[in-house]
């Protein structure tokens, strides 16, 4: 615990002294999880992929250096936002990026908008970010709850999984995913027949998986996210749950969760994301460069989304002329996305990045040809499906 909180010390530290505040730089911090649940999802790879993209964009915009700067806030809201109102207000940041862990989103999120400042968030998945938390300076760009549960719960509902039980993380990405993931099964004719929630970052699903086991559902659906969905997997695979005819939908399922499971536990798992290395000439480029940087290890839809999103930030800060926090969030806006993850998408008017996404199935151990060869596709799933209707959104920016 000693040396776990030595270390939290030193990467907050590295924030502070990596680069000084000033006018005469375009600073853009990471914020995200560098030693717990969440860091093999985003973690160094995260801070790794906004560097190619300040790199890939020359190092420099408008005559000023690009400075990436990173802090561990440790899954914690109070950590999290106090590094980011330091980071807004005394050290020149312009823009945070990644956030993995919903609740520490949410706080930055009030943040941006005190300050007018620009966050684009890539690690968490709550859709209030674009709901009833929605932010003119802050931009969801990587997934969401939504997106989840259009993508993995409704596939599992329409081959046949018309019956579920949950298991739900206790905190706000949790929560929302599995309420809208809900929605989704009702809205296609199936049944909820309850939930059991649990906490964060916990060990022994036992009890859970036992009440799970007991309501006779035929679907478990993990609300949960990073070793909390590994762990509950690894032992429901143990407890053989599948024998019983009962089948697992995780509902964040990240390729590094796939690589810490195996190919013998994970197979045929349906999961939804909006990137995999292997999907093109594009990402595969993109992966490769990356993997060079991370001893082999491909990127994570999170990972891959800071890079984008960093470089697009870097676009808008060019066209705008400024790092000014409503200058660059309208350009932003007006500017097309255009990379490897997704092509000529736009973004609504509550932050949504109207990207598609993909229905995986993990692949049998047969399948695989090799290290990260992990998922075959299903299906596309566009853009407009993906999302909540505009109809049904409660951002009131622009009503």
């Amino acid at each position: 615990m000693i040396l776990g909180a030595a270390l939290s010390a030193m990467l907050c530290l590295s924030s502070a002294t990596e680069s000084k505040a000033g006018g005469d730089t375009v600073k853009i911090g990471v914020l995200n999880d560098q030693t717990g649940m969440n860091a093999d999802l985003s973690g160094q790879g995260s801070v790794i992929a906004a560097r190619m993209a300040a790199e890939d964009a020359g190092g420099s915009i408008n005559g000023k250096k690009i400075e990436i700067v990173f802090a561990d806030h440790q899954n914690k809201a109070d950590i999290g936002s106090s590094i980011a109102t330091r980071w807004y207000d005394a050290e020149g940041v312009d823009m945070i990026v990644d956030m993995p862990f919903s609740s520490v989103a949410l706080a930055v999120q009030e943040i941006t908008k005190q300050r007018q400042k620009i966050a684009m968030y890539s690690g968490p998945g709550s859709s209030d970010l674009t709901g009833k938390a929605c932010s003119p300076f802050g931009f969801h760009w990587t997934y969401d709850t939504v997106a989840l549960a259009r993508g993995t719960g409704s596939a599992v509902v329409k081959s046949g999984g018309d019956t579920w039980f949950f298991l739900t993380a206790d905190y706000a990405f949790g929560h929302a995913l599995a309420n809208d993931t809900m929605e989704v099964v009702k809205a296609n004719g199936g049944k909820v027949l309850g939930q059991a929630i649990h906490p964060v970052n916990n060990s022994d699903f036992s009890s859970y998986l036992v009440q799970a086991q007991a309501s006779g559902a035929k679907v478990i659906g993990l609300a949960n996210g990073a070793t909390d969905t590994t762990n509950s997997i690894k032992q429901a695979y143990e407890f053989g749950l599948g024998k019983s005819g009962q089948q697992l939908a995780g509902l964040l399922v990240f390729i590094t969760d796939v690589n810490s499971l195996g190919l013998q536990t994970a197979q045929g798992l349906q999961l939804t994301e909006s990137f995999y290395w292997d999907l093109n000439d594009e990402t595969r480029a993109f992966s490769k460069r990356y993997a060079e940087r991370m001893h082999g290890q491909k990127p994570s839809m999170v990972q891959a989304g800071v890079y984008s999103a960093t470089a697009h930030y870097l676009k808008a800060v060019a066209a705008a002329g400024t790092t000014d926090g409503p200058a660059v969030a309208a350009k932003i806006r007006e500017i097309p996305i255009n990379d490897f993850m997704s092509k000529n998408v736009h973004i609504r008017r509550n932050g949504r990045v109207m990207r598609d996404f993909y229905l995986f199935q993990v692949k049998t151990p047969s399948e695989s040809k090799g290290p990260w060869d992990y998922y075959n596709l299903i299906r596309t799933i566009p853009a407009e499906d993906a999302a909540r209707p505009e109809s049904e959104d409660a951002c009131p920016i622009g009503k």
